[in-house]
């Protein structure tokens, strides 16, 4: 009898764990390496829990994740706080509002250094009004509206400028349940400011002076409140275009009834935020504002998605430049509301864009073979609630940025078996998404990249895998193909592991100095894996 068909430490059914391991059982029925709170922390930072994952439930992955984030903050609540800060305050993550919800724990769990250093930076992670409204319903979960919160929400009104505070209360007006006018009754902001002091009269009661007089145009501090409240009555596009102007109207400002107009939409665009832009490119198409011929709008809207620096100010995430890509190219919304052209230069314009969203990254020079999960559990709808993008159609994505980078670089996609993808550095987006999105799926083995490699004697110094760790069906698990990689090859071979699901396992064994995991969708991702296989 051949005993070690049954045991041994160097072949594992992925079903197993590997015997002297600390591995734990995977949603799908494989064995993987748990990961940490703080690990935990920086998934739900970066990928949000909206929409669960393939295998697990959105109610279940969230209380899970947030029991980790709670038992950090009760170990080390301050170091919590200012990850929160860090994340926000670049850009890395495609939503904010994982953001604010463990600003929220914070300020309501932590203990009284956690609680008060949360609050003083809620003006840092709360930015605009959506994002306060979004902290009052998230904060109410944890804790009364004792006076360090009222204080906290006050100086959130107190130490905006006036001009900005305006502009705020009229694009941003309620959300949540929530309104301005529901939080200043709550944190009684008091100012000698009469501007100010009329600003929160008009969220209070509505009531707001308009003089026909050109006090209220130009340099006026409530200019924007002025033109919201006329633009309320205004019976032509004429007059709403002339306001627009005027006042520096937002979107939302602006009746229903005029945005089917195109010259209302080319009057918003002059200085409409890039958020906003993006997110209306199909809308300006629609109006036919943004129509092939149009060169001047073309040129306008091209030259703002190919800026790094109204990029990085605006701090758009590549995901969000992705989904932009991937409706927008389509013509037509996700929901199927109307249609509209794809300018092919606003097409070409966004897939630069979402390269020019990452921190720079550089040649590493080295031998890398990129591993992409194309299996059925990357193929689920919803990366941070947009159902129109899957974990792969990310994956893809995001490889891309590594491939064009490095000259010695091979593509493999896999699932229960492994293919090459042919790729070329000169592909735009939507095509490598489309080629992926093609390719046979199952069940999930994380294995195969490495496998592949030594069975054909590639030389490769990292392996990159972008998966969900739902790894199960292999004969042996990722570790142990890597270790017999590194053997037989002699070559000191490091695996990168790019965590795409907020799940609290990773093919990544965490004692091994050669293994690095990485939250996936993280805008500095590809510069830390760069670092980490150069040894910078």
């Amino acid at each position: 009898m051949d005993y070690s068909k049954h045991f041994q430490t160097k072949e594992t059914p992925q079903t197993e764990p590997i015997f002297g391991k600390n591995m734990v059982k995977n949603s799908a029925g494989g064995y993987s390496f748990p990961i940490g709170d703080g690990e935990r922390l920086m998934r739900f930072l970066m990928l949000g829990t909206e929409g669960g994952t393939y295998y697990i439930k959105e109610r279940k992955l969230t209380i899970d994740s947030a029991k980790a984030v709670a038992r950090l903050i009760e170990k080390a609540g301050p170091k919590v706080v200012g990850a929160v800060v860090e994340v926000s305050q670049q850009g890395r993550a495609p939503k904010n509002d994982p953001a604010l919800f463990v600003l929220a724990m914070c300020a309501g769990l932590g203990d009284e250094e956690t609680r008060a250093m949360a609050l003083a930076a809620l003006p840092k992670v709360a930015r605009i009004g959506t994002h306060l409204f979004h902290f009052a319903k998230y904060v109410k979960a944890f804790r009364g509206w004792g006076r360090g919160l009222r204080n906290a929400v006050k100086h959130w009104y107190q130490d905006k400028d006036v001009e900005k505070l305006a502009y705020q209360a009229v694009k941003y007006q309620q959300r949540d349940g929530w309104s301005h006018r529901d939080l200043l009754r709550l944190s009684h902001p008091k100012t000698d400011d009469a501007n100010r002091n009329a600003l929160y009269k008009w969220i209070v009661s509505g009531e707001l002076e308009l003089p026909n007089s050109d006090k209220w145009r130009g340099a006026h501090p409530l200019n924007v409140v002025a033109g919201f409240e006329y633009a309320k009555k205004a019976k032509h596009k004429n007059e709403i275009v002339n306001f627009i102007q005027l006042y520096n109207l937002p979107r939302e400002a602006i009746p229903t009834d005029f945005l089917t107009e195109k010259d209302v939409w080319e009057a918003l665009l002059q200085r409409m935020p890039m958020t906003a832009m993006i997110r209306n490119l199909g809308n300006m198409g629609k109006v036919g504002l943004l129509i092939p011929g149009n060169w001047d709008v073309i040129e306008r809207v091209r030259d703002r998605l190919v800026s790094p620096n109204q990029l990085r100010e605006a701090r758009i995430h590549p995901i969000n430049v992705l989904a932009a890509l991937k409706i927008y190219g389509e013509g037509r919304g996700y929901l199927g509301k109307g249609d509209w052209d794809a300018v092919p230069d606003i097409v070409d314009a966004l897939d630069a864009g979402f390269y020019k969203t990452f921190e720079n990254v550089e040649p590493t020079g080295k031998r890398i073979v990129i591993g992409l999960d194309v299996s059925s559990s990357m193929d689920w709808e919803g990366i941070n609630g947009m159902p129109y993008l899957t974990p792969r159609d990310g994956a893809c994505a995001m490889a891309m940025v590594t491939f064009k980078t490095e000259e010695k670089c091979a593509v493999m996609a896999f699932s229960h078996e492994l293919r090459k993808i042919n790729m070329s550095r000169h592909q735009r987006l939507d095509d490598v998404i489309k080629h992926c999105q093609g390719m046979p799926f199952g069940g999930t083995d994380c294995a195969l990249p490495m496998l592949w490699a030594l069975k054909n004697k590639v030389e490769a110094d990292a392996f990159v895998i972008y998966t969900d760790n739902e790894t199960w069906a292999g004969k042996v698990h990722p570790v142990q193909a890597l270790e017999d990689y590194r053997r037989k090859m002699d070559i000191p071979a490091k695996l990168v592991v790019v965590g795409l699901a907020s799940n609290d396992f990773s093919i990544a064994d965490p004692t091994d100095g050669g293994m690095m995991d990485v939250v996936g969708f993280d805008t500095a991702a590809p510069a830390i894996i760069g670092d980490f296989i150069a040894n910078r």
